[in-house]
């Protein structure tokens, strides 16, 4: 499938899949989107705490080093298991300006590392973030009361609708521990009916630039 960098409304770049009409991030803004969802309304309910993060679609490794960024000014211990079936190319890694866009220099050679380590390896970034990255299906996940929050952040229901599904979301839920959190771009309806089927409270918010509402889900 044909992929190129594209840069998105907020400057920074994204990885889109032609064929599919679908990118990475959101056009409208990439890090605005980042910032948006998975720290706004996922990693800032957590202060003050040592907590596990599962991220359905490691990709290009934004979502991790944001949260990197965020974890020493929220006092976090961040344990970050990144799953991606389809790791992202060196070469294209070397045309995403994550680190620029960020004003984050001194990360550089951080992100750098993300994405170098071994998979199945855990390794600490910082003093405030380890990283283990699992190449595989999402579908082979079967963690069990392991995680605080999961950032879902899959390819759309239009182009990969069995990530969408009540057995995935059931892996989730077994994954997340009691109040666990689960937060992600999508709102279709039925996303949001297959997350309540297997347990979860449902919470629309509203979603970042270019889109009207969010989901957030909760372990209660």
């Amino acid at each position: 499938m044909q992929r190129e960098i594209i840069t998105t409304a907020d400057g920074s770049k994204t990885i889109q899949l032609k064929e599919w009409n679908e990118q990475y991030h959101s056009k409208h803004g990439a890090i605005q989107e980042a910032y948006h969802v998975f720290i706004k309304h996922g990693l800032n309910l957590f202060q003050n705490q040592s907590i596990n993060i599962l991220e359905i679609g490691f990709g290009t490794g934004l979502n991790a080093l944001i949260t990197c960024l965020e974890a020493p000014k929220l006092n976090l211990m961040v344990v970050f298991n990144g799953v991606e079936a389809y790791p992202v190319s060196a070469d294209e890694l070397s045309q995403l300006n994550y680190i620029s866009e960020l004003k984050a220099e001194d990360f550089r050679q951080q992100f750098q590392q993300m994405h170098q380590s071994s998979w199945e390896e855990e390794i600490w970034i910082s003093d405030h973030f380890s990283l283990y990255k699992e190449q595989c299906d999402f579908k082979e996940i079967n963690d069990h009361n392991c995680y605080d929050l999961v950032y879902f952040d899959a390819f759309g229901a239009r182009v990969q609708p069995e990530l969408w599904t009540e057995d995935i979301f059931s892996k989730m839920f077994m994954a997340l521990k009691k109040g666990g959190v689960l937060v992600t771009y999508a709102a279709k309806g039925s996303v949001r009916r297959a997350m309540l089927e297997v347990g979860f409270e449902v919470e629309r918010l509203p979603g970042p630039p270019g889109k009207r509402e969010m989901l957030r889900a909760i372990k209660s």
